[in-house]
This record gives structure tokens, sequence and C-alpha cells, in this order.
């Protein structure tokens, strides 16, 4: 079996915070405004640790367990974020090793969170999932449901909601890829203006697409292979 070549992971995130920084000035942005979340699925704690010499500190990971494997392993100064779908019966460890849970798509969950988070005296953040492009293997609400959503969140003690988070098609086409994000961004100032909260992060974007994510006001993006290379 051919081995795989190294990764420059420090070059790589060079590179990579080079064209947050490019996208966000082309949209007049602050690059400062634009958070990188460094997808470090199945890789090993010792890429994470590269890039952490490299000055990264958010990481994100789809799976609990991995997500948990990983924070035990690591300094203290990594943030962790659980990008992926979350499941009711791991909710308790994804609160306890998770800064920030994105892809919170229902009320049940967000009740579950509520309770667990008391329990364990945690506030996770957390971020709403909009399936913006209505595609059936997307994970999120609708946006027709977003509203009441984001009641039940803002009706939570114990958690803070703090924005929206969306999944573009894997095989969009630019147009596409701008009425996706833009169409989270307008629906995340509507709900600003209906219900008062603030609602400052919108997490979209991934490798392929966060220059255009950023262009439509992306304040988190999760890229992992642009960092870490492709995975098995």
């Amino acid at each position: 079996m051919p081995t795989m070549p190294a990764v420059d992971i420090v070059g790589n995130l060079t590179a990579v915070r080079k064209q947050i920084t490019a996208a966000a000035e082309a949209a007049g942005r602050d690059p400062q405004t634009v958070r990188l979340v460094a997808v470090s699925k199945t890789v090993g704690p010792a890429a994470v640790r590269q890039a952490m010499a490299a000055g990264q500190r958010d990481f994100g990971e789809n799976q609990v367990q991995e997500l948990v494997r990983k924070a035990g392993a690591l300094p203290p100064e990594c943030t962790w974020h659980l990008i992926g779908h979350l499941q009711g019966n791991k909710v308790r460890p994804a609160v306890t090793a998770a800064l920030c849970l994105h892809a919170v798509d229902s009320a049940e969950l967000l009740q579950r969170i509520e309770r667990i988070a008391a329990a364990e005296h945690r506030r996770p953040a957390v971020l709403l999932q909009i399936n913006v492009s209505g595609e059936p293997t997307k994970s999120g609400a609708s946006p027709a449901d977003a509203a009441g959503l984001l009641r039940c969140a803002l009706g939570c003690d114990h958690l803070s909601c703090r924005g929206l988070m969306t999944m573009a098609p894997f095989e969009a086409s630019e147009a596409g890829l701008y009425q996706v994000f833009g169409g989270l961004r307008r629906l995340r100032d509507r709900l600003q203006d209906e219900s008062g909260a603030a609602l400052p992060e919108l997490s979209m974007g991934m490798s392929g697409d966060f220059r255009i994510a950023i262009r439509e006001g992306a304040t988190l993006v999760r890229i992992g292979t642009a960092i870490f290379g492709p995975r098995a």
C-alpha cells in the first residue's frame, strides 16, 4: 500500500490564513472577525500539536468520542468545537469536552443540553444548524422552523445561543454557494431583528468554499483538508 506524503501543516496553515485575510479584505471586512476552526478529525494529537505550535487554538471534531480523546490528550489551551451531528446519548461527554456545539438542530436536543449542562455546571455555546439548501442528506432544521428553535434556545439558562450554522451541498455551483451562505446570513439578520437577541456567529464554509462563505459573512470557517491533508 503506498504511503501518504508528509503534510506541511504549518505551511498549509499559513496559506489558509492568508486566503482568509484576502477573502475578508475583498469583502470589506476585518480579517480578525473570521475565526479558523481547524478540523482535526482522524488525525492524531501530534498533528494537532504541530498546528498549535503555529498558533492555532480552535479545533473541530465530528465525533464525540474522538473529541473527548483528543481533549484529554492535548493542552488545555485548545478550544474544542463539536461540528458534527450530536446524538442525544452523547450530550454529556460533548458538553464536558467542547466549548461550542455547532450542529444543534432540534428543541429536544436543546432541552437535553440544557438539563445536562445544568447538572455539569457548564454553559456551552451552541449554534443552530439550519438546512438552508433543503438537501435531504443534510441535517438541520428548516429555515421555516428556525424562529421556533431560537425561541427554545433563548429560553435555556445553561447554554448560550451564539448564532447559526449550515453546510452547502458538496457539488454546489458558485451561484449555489452564494445562495446558501447568503441565505443563512439573511435568516440570521431577520431572527435578530424579530427576537432582539444578538446572534454574532455564522459557522459556514469548509476547505472548498470558505472564501465565498467569508464574503457572505462567515465568522467561523471549518477547514480540515486544506490544513491536515486528505483523510484516509
